[in-house]
Parts: structure tokens; C-alpha cells; sequence
């Protein structure tokens, strides 16, 4: 997925220079992108079981590897727009898959152990970054997509056996405690800090820290994607050479622990302090490129950058699921697919003049994400019980009742 999704990043300025591609064609082209990756989670909201398809995983790998083998062949923008839109879906279709699997095998594991399958993402970006890197000085950008297309068929054989999420149970018994375990929470508070009672038999509504998680992740869809489409041609337009490129390699070598980092930090934070921390600092580092320009600012910009985005997408995920919120992966994965499609046509105006206004506007956006981060903190529960039935009612399995390892406790 990480070279199928950003591989488009280090070769949209090949493409300026050898395709004819113009700023505004680009753009369209990464919303096309976008676009399909909203197609793909709402499927994952409005059919559930194809969560659990180990057939559409593979034909997604499939589908997903011959739209980069099929992108040079022609010059048609079109054709560039339909190739995009559907390397979106088959990629946001992986995305929920996986991560659906990860949180069902995974969840009685340390939860670094999930964040390094997340770091996997980044190392497809450092992997097919270094792959342009090496390229442009001997090839095209038609190379590029072919080298970029091989590199996603090799990565797609180590995936083929990956598991999906297995069925649950749905016997009545199962059915009534998963119902309770949903509707029935109280935050069951800690001496340290939180007070020192349980009110037990309250009823919790997670709604509107929901709310806010949603607000956040939407508006973190906008800003991150702004600069994850164009951070390398904004540091190629003020440094040529292959600086850009460089800097792209390090965004996704700082993504690879990034996940794995912030879900340990989690053992000493809750996921909203990490998660208004982790905004902040991306903000910063969007708009260091923007604000001061040079090498020193653009790599600066790319460790900062890839060490964020990856991680506020664990954090992200795992809070909407320790509220225990019905299909939060999927819901926020659309949030999130919603706020990328609209980041590039929000910033396509400006750039006309260049992309560091395009990254000022990103970095603004990243930190309104980050106030809204900060509303997700007030009075959140850490600390959900669930509050048992009166009737006897066999126990739920540890998958289902077990709490996310990486909850702030």
C-alpha cells in the first residue's frame, strides 16, 4: 500500500518534466486517488464482510499492482484519472482489511507489535522513494511507474497470506454481551489523578468524544495529505536535485518505528495527549519548508512529517476503537478519505504561485485537527468497565471483551 498510494509523490515532478503534466493535472489526478480511497472505506462501512474476504484482499493486491504497471502506457489524462481512482479503492480496501485483521489477531499482543505492521506503509515510501531516487538520473518517469509496479508485485507476494478478521460468534449469549459490552461503560476512574470512585451502573454515551476524534482525523485527511502529494515537488521548486527525493526516503524511513513509538509512548500517555502532541509537531514540520527553505528545513520537515503521520493514524484508530463505537475503523478511514480528497482541491488555487502557500494552508489545517484533539481530551475515558447484565450470561470470548492493550490505564 505504501508504494501503491505515494509513489505518485516523488514521480509527480518526473511527470511535470517528461508527461507535460501541469500543476492543476496533478493535483486532479492525486483527488482522483482520493476519491477512490472513499469508495473503498465506505465499502467497508456498508459491507462489512468483505472486511473479512481473503479473495478481495488478493484481488485488490492485484488490481492495485497492474494500475502502476498500467500508468505509463499512456499519455491520456483520462486514462491517468481512472487508473488513480481505482488504485484508491483497491488501496483503501487493503487498508481497512488489514487493519481489521490486525486488531482482531493482534489484540491480546503488546501493541508496538500491530504499530511495526503499520511502519510497513512507510517502508514502501522509503522503498519506492530510494527507487525514483535512483532512477531519475538514467530513466524516465515511464521507468519509474514500471520499477515502482515491480517493487508492488514482490511486496505483494509476502502479503498473500495474510489473515483476515475471523467471523464472530452471533448466538444469542454472544449476541446480548456484545450488545451490553457496546451500550453498558462506565469509566471507571484511578486513584492517581482521575479520583478515586467507579460509577458503576452509569451509562456512558461515547458520542461526542467520537465526535471530536472524527473532527480531528477529517481535518488531519486535509492537511497531511496536502503535504504528503506535494512536500517533494515545494522542496524541488526552492532546491533541484535530488533533494526532494531524499527527502521523501526519510519520510518513510522515520514512518517505519513511528507507529510501534507512539503506541509504547501510550503506556505512559493516553492517546488524546499523544494525539494533540503528535498534530502539533506535524504541523511544525509541514511548514518548516514553507517558512524557512534549505536543506537542513527539508529534511527537518521529512523526519517530522514521517514520524506523524503514520502514528496519528494508530492513535487515531485505536481511540475510536477503546470507545468501543460501532465500525470506527471504517467510519474514520471515510473521515479521513473525505478530508484527502478535499485537501488537494482546497489548495489548487495557490498553486498557481507555488506550493509553500499549499503548505502553509496544510500546516494551519493540521493544527485546527490539533484543537480539536485537544476537545477529544476533556473528560475522556480512559478507563471503560463494562457494566455486567442482572441476567446470567455466558462470558463474552477474550477477543471481544478483552480491552485494547494499548489503553491509557
Amino acid at each position: 500500500m505504501g508504494v501503491g498510494r505515494f509513489v505518485y509523490t516523488p514521480i509527480l515532478p518526473l511527470m511535470h518534466a517528461g508527461a507535460g503534466l501541469s500543476a492543476g493535472a496533478g493535483a486532479n489526478l492525486a483527488t482522483a486517488n482520493y476519491i477512490g480511497y472513499l469508495v473503498g472505506a465506505l465499502a467497508g462501512i456498508l459491507a462489512p464482510a468483505l472486511v473479512r474476504s481473503r479473495a478481495l484482499l488478493r484481488a485488490s493486491l492485484v488490481v492495485l499492482t497492474g494500475t502502476l504497471a498500467a500508468m505509463p502506457a499512456t499519455h491520456d489524462t483520462a486514462v491517468w484519472f481512472a487508473l488513480r481512482l481505482l488504485a484508491g479503492v483497491t488501496s483503501a480496501l487493503i487498508f481497512v482489511i488489514a487493519v481489521s485483521s490486525l486488531l482482531s489477531h493482534l489484540r491480546e499482543y503488546p501493541a508496538h507489535l500491530p504499530g511495526w505492521a503499520f511502519g510497513g506503509v512507510g517502508a514502501g515510501i522509503a522503498l519506492s522513494g530510494l527507487l525514483v531516487l535512483v532512477l531519475r538520473p538514467v530513466a524516465d518517469w515511464r521507468a519509474a511507474w514500471w520499477a515502482s509496479a515491480a517493487l508492488a508485485a514482490v511486496l505483494a507476494v509476502a502479503a498473500w497470506n495474510l489473515r483476515p478478521e475471523a467471523p464472530r460468534a452471533t448466538t444469542p449469549a454472544t449476541a446480548a454481551t456484545t450488545v451490553t459490552t457496546a451500550t453498558t461503560v462506565t469509566e471507571a476512574t484511578a486513584d492517581s489523578g482521575h479520583g478515586s470512585h467507579t460509577g458503576a451502573g452509569t451509562r456512558i454515551r461515547t458520542h461526542r468524544w467520537f465526535t471530536a476524534l472524527f473532527a480531528s482525523y477529517t481535518l488531519e485527511g486535509i492537511g497531511y495529505i496536502i503535504a504528503g502529494t506535494f512536500l517533494v515537488a515545494a522542496i524541488e521548486q526552492s532546491s533541484p536535485g535530488p533533494l526532494g527525493g531524499g527527502a521523501w526516503v526519510l519520510v518513510g524511513l522515520a514512518a517505519v518505528p513511528s507507529s510501534a513509538l507512539w503506541a509504547r509512548l501510550g503506556r505512559r500517555w493516553s492517546r488524546p495527549d499523544l494525539l494533540l502532541a503528535a498534530l502539533v509537531v506535524q504541523a511544525v514540520g509541514i511548514a518548516l519548508p514553507a517558512l524557512i527553505g534549505g536543506a537542513p528545513a527539508a529534511l527537518l520537515s521529512a523526519a517530522l512529517f514521517g514520524a506523524t503521520f503514520i502514528g496519528v493514524s494508530t492513535l487515531a484508530l485505536a481511540t475510536g476503537a477503546h470507545l468501543e463505537f460501532p465500525r470506527s475503523v471504517a467510519l474514520l478511514t471515510a473521515g479521513y478519505s473525505v478530508g484527502q480528497i478535499l485537501g488537494p482541491l482546497v489548495v489548487a488555487p495557490l498553486l498557481h504561485h507555488g506550493y509553500q502557500q499549499a503548505l502553509i494552508l496544510a500546516a494551519s489545517v493540521v493544527l485546527v485537527a490539533a484543537a480539536a484533539a485537544a476537545v477529544l481530551r476533556v473528560g475522556f475515558p480512559h478507563h471503560m468497565v463494562v457494566v455486567r447484565p442482572t441476567v446470567p450470561v455466558r462470558q463474552p470470548a477474550p477477543a471481544e471483551s478483552a480491552p485494547d492493550a494499548g489503553s491509557h490505564r
